[in-house]
């Protein structure tokens, strides 16, 4: 796991102090080492986490006669089975890193290399005889890589922070994706929080040549799966070989790992798993909230760890320790996400790191085997909202502001935009094949928006803010395939959803908790700006970047009704979230604030 960043620029030589600044924005994700290429045009930049081939899988990697140069993030998950293949073909590995067979698998199999590869990665290969740039993500989105196409050429890295200091002009905010992120909790597709810097997409490979990009392609997508018509037990036979595979080369490691657990049905099944691969315990790791009104799940997770004997830490976060995380929490975000458990995962993730650098978690299961409550609306629900948004047969039509709230609030920029904000939601259902069941549908849009975007960006960015690598089987796309590959009737069955996973899932995990229903993780932040609602109220209208965007009076007659209710809402959240982004991120050019940083100091 590791951070990359660099340029193939029209002409002229890349610029090693603006790499070595995209390096150092990169640390977090690379504490332990750097590296470089510099040629003619191309400039390559590395940060590295080392968890495989520890002393010999530095980068950047270059083949035998230095013909090819690999930056890499992330791990080959089946690399062992990957290398054996290519050796039997005459290919000669020089380290035991599992990137390695990249290049090999590349010189084997050319621009196809890329469906050889099984794992989360996102990298950049030169290939200096054919003086071309290959950019690559892994097919459900599981590491970040963005690009600036710029008139000089083309820059890349895996974070907005590692981009800043590659863009010829000072970067500005991108309306459409401000607007996505009001109304849908993040933005989603190419367009990014910042204008001219898109995202590769999920199960894109990026072609670099002579500076320009010369092809755009997907090399996989889920509209490919189709139904299988099996029953439950067939299924079941299937599953058991399948999630043995995944699980065992997830957990191919030279550093210890282990498991943040919730006690929900996810993280248990991996846990259950784990012990019994492994054959020892398993340190596990949660995190909960002592708050009036809400649900604590460090009981239900210590009850799962005994039954396991795992090694287990709870920990519990005060109110006012939770808003001392929050710039540090923005800063890690890096495109913007309106996510209050992005607090509690960079804390898990700090402590975590005190004895571990591999985690294990449990994201993915909702989308692949459909827990979601949405997916269940009932049809006279469904029916009324498909009236209402028919292009996406009434699946997701919730934003945060409507109508006059919404007009009150934004800006010109804001309002001209406000036709954007579901797009990403509609092209994913109308992409979708004609055979497909509505349920598929709704899998597919939450599988290709709301997961690389902000469930697998928030694992990503809170965990390896803390140099952490995080491991999430049940987004494998093998996985992902045969979730949604399942007859309907196997998963959604009456009023239970996850029916095939939670069956599945009897033998190895107590009933009480494969029954108990989906427990949402709250986080009490609203609560920690109690004692701020008047300095908001004051300060937050006019920040220069709010100005921008918003309206002022908008924004005060906004904060001056949570004022009297007494709580901060979510819309006021989303504004002090932007506000902070962009001292950090826009003023601040990246730079970390560190941990416990003061959130009205910044805004001062």
């Amino acid at each position: 796991m590791c951070g990359i960043a660099g340029v193939c620029l029209r002409s002229g030589e890349p610029n090693p102090e603006a790499l070595s600044l995209a390096a150092r924005r990169l640390g977090h994700r690379g504490p332990d080492g750097q590296g470089f290429w510099l040629g003619a045009r191309v400039g390559l930049a590395h940060r590295r986490l080392a968890v495989i081939d520890l002393a010999g899988g530095h980068q950047p990697i270059a083949s035998q006669d230095g013909a090819l140069q690999l930056v890499a993030n992330g791990e080959i998950y089946n690399f062992v089975e990957l290398r054996q293949r290519l050796q039997a073909m005459g290919r000669r590995f020089a380290t035991r890193s599992d990137v390695e067979a990249i290049l090999h698998a590349y010189a084997e199999y050319d621009l196809e290399f890329v469906r050889h590869l099984h794992g989360m990665f996102a990298f950049a290969l030169y290939d200096r005889a054919r003086d071309r740039l290959i950019l690559a993500r892994d097919r459900l989105g599981l590491k970040p890589l963005y690009l600036n196409a710029a008139t000089d050429g083309v820059a890349f890295a895996s974070e907005l922070k590692g981009l800043l200091p590659l863009l010829a002009n000072r970067p500005e905010v991108e309306p459409i994706a401000l607007l996505q992120y009001l109304q849908n909790q993040f933005s989603s597709g190419l367009r990014t929080i910042l204008r001219d810097v898109e995202r590769v997409r999920p199960g894109e490979l990026v072609v670099i040549e002579a500076g320009r990009i010369s092809q755009r392609r997907r090399y996989w997508s889920a509209t490919e799966v189709t139904t299988s018509e099996m029953s439950f037990a067939e299924a079941s036979h299937h599953f058991d070989e399948l999630f043995t595979q995944v699980m065992t080369e997830h957990m191919r490691s030279d550093v210890p790992f282990g498991l943040f657990l919730s006690g929900g049905v996810d993280s248990s099944v991996l846990l259950a798993v784990l012990s019994r691969l492994q054959g020892r315990p398993i340190a596990t790791h949660s995190m909960g909230f002592d708050a009036p009104g809400m649900m604590n799940e460090l009981p239900y997770a210590a009850c799962t760890a005994r039954r396991y004997g795992s090694r287990h830490r709870g920990y519990t976060l005060s109110e006012p320790a939770l808003l001392g995380l929050l710039p540090r929490a923005v800063w890690a975000s890096d495109d913007l996400m309106r996510d209050y458990a992005n607090l509690p995962v960079l804390h898990l993730a700090e402590r975590a790191a005190r004895e571990l650098k591999v985690v294990f978690s449990g994201e993915g299961g909702d989308e692949v085997f459909a827990g979601y409550g949405r997916y269940r609306v009932n049809r006279m629900e469904r029916w009324l909202k498909s009236m209402w948004c028919p292009d996406t047969g009434g699946f997701r039509t919730s934003v945060m502001l409507r109508g006059r709230a919404a007009g009150e609030l934004f800006g010109v920029a804001l309002r001209s935009a406000r036709q954007e904000a579901r797009r990403p939601f509609i092209e994913a259902w109308q992409s979708t094949p004609s055979h497909w069941s509505d349920l598929q549908r709704m899998q597919y849009v939450d599988l290709t928006t709301a997961l690389p975007d902000n469930l697998l960006a928030k694992a990503d960015r809170m965990l390896m803010a803390c140099g952490v690598e995080g491991r999430l089987p049940l987004v494998d796309h093998r996985i992902v395939e045969f979730g949604l590959a399942l007859p309907d009737r196997l998963k959604v069955h009456g009023s239970q959803g996850k029916y095939f996973l939670k069956r599945w899932a009897e033998r190895l995990v107590d009933r009480e908790v494969l029954n108990v229903s989906k427990r949402g993780f709250h986080v009490p932040l609203r609560r920690c700006f109690d004692d701020h609602l008047d300095w908001l109220q004051r300060r937050l209208p006019a920040n220069p970047a709010v100005r921008e965007w918003f309206r002022p009076c908008g924004v005060a007659a906004l904060l001056a009704r949570d004022a009297a209710r007494g709580h901060l809402g979510r819309p006021g959240f989303a504004l002090v979230q932007f506000a902070l982004w962009h001292r950090l991120l826009i003023d601040g050019e990246g730079a970390d604030p560190g941990f416990h940083a003061d959130p009205f100091e910044l805004l001062s």
